[in-house]
């Protein structure tokens, strides 16, 4: 017969308790299926009993659960998962609430925006450190997302002075002439999704305030060149999709205290057959240059709903033509 563990934990203060364990011990309950272990909870302590490696395991998480509930984290079958990742990729106990814990900004609905995965901590770090930053990874990993909150996090703070998102304005298997509207107009589609981040992290009223102010200047692509960015932090969202060309036009914008992070998904590219991305084709040429940091998130730092995780996989274990 297998050897079996059994520790009794205390998760607490009562208040605490009821934050980690959820509605009706919901956390809990998913928390033992995920380990696996069987948890009996009495008050703010549970008894956790099973495999002596689940034991520890689900003791490690219900500590670090804790710490984040205690910081202000929502705590979820979500947060479970990123917690588990986090603490088998680390090795380190202490790292799950360092990373999971770290609040980056308070956004205008007074919600702590934090990390939710390793990679996501090591991608908003290597903005902190370096000039240029390239976040390259799957849909629904926050690439975007969390550059923009990095972009507003240095202009509030005066690292910079203004913010400029650009988008390729590549067709997607549709055509640009078919929509109403004068170049601006048919582009602004492309561009929505840098405007939905700002309005979530900023408010509404205060980015249409930036915005009309030119702090912050949301423009396709083809609008950079010719220009010099001194103290910005300028973001290129989708550039799987730029060319060559484009991506060497867009690096060497960079002027004097400006920082850039260029995010995208090579396994989206919508450009026509034939042509190279300039995504691509920078990771090769850019990769040993020092200031310049390459961060890859994977389908373990999709943070959407938890169905995109399982697209994600299956579309990459497709069968090839």
């Amino acid at each position: 017969m297998a050897t079996q563990a059994k520790r009794r934990v205390t998760v607490g203060s009562n208040g605490e308790a009821v934050l980690v364990f959820g509605s009706q011990d919901a956390n809990l309950r998913y928390l033992a299926e995920r380990c696996p272990a069987k948890i009996v909870a009495r008050g703010n302590e549970v008894t956790i009993s099973g495999d002596p490696e689940a034991v520890a395991r689900t003791e490690q998480l219900l500590q670090h659960l804790t710490s984040l509930a205690r910081q202000g984290a929502t705590i979820n079958p979500a947060v479970i998962d990123y917690a588990l990742a986090a603490l088998e990729q680390t090795q380190a106990s202490a790292a799950v609430t360092d990373v999971l814990g770290h609040v980056i900004y308070v956004n205008a609905r007074e919600k702590a925006i934090r990390p939710k995965t390793l990679g996501q901590y090591r991608y908003v770090e290597a903005i902190q450190n370096c000039d240029i930053v390239f976040g390259i990874g799957p849909a629904g990993t926050g690439k975007t997302y969390l550059a923009v909150v990095m972009a507003v996090v240095a202009l509030r703070s005066r690292e910079v002075e203004r913010i400029i998102l650009a988008r390729p304005a590549v067709e997607a298997g549709e055509k640009l002439g078919f929509l109403p509207g004068d170049l601006q107009e048919k582009v602004n589609p492309y561009l929505r999704p840098l405007y939905d981040a700002l309005y979530d992290v900023l408010g509404l009223e205060t980015a249409q305030k930036y915005v009309e102010r030119g702090v912050i200047e949301i423009a396709p692509l083809a609008y950079m060149r010719g220009r010099t960015l001194d103290d910005a932090f300028i973001i290129l969202d989708e550039a799987q999709n730029t060319t060559s060309e484009q991506m060497k036009m867009f690096l060497t914008r960079l002027g004097v205290g400006s920082k850039a992070v260029i995010t995208g998904d090579i396994t989206q590219i919508d450009l026509p057959q034939g042509r190279v991305s300039g995504l691509v084709e920078a990771r090769t040429i850019l990769q040993d240059v020092s200031g310049i940091s390459f961060v890859y998130l994977t389908v373990a730092d999709v943070v959407r709903h938890p169905l995109v995780q399982k697209i994600v996989e299956a579309y990459a274990h497709r069968p090839q033509d």
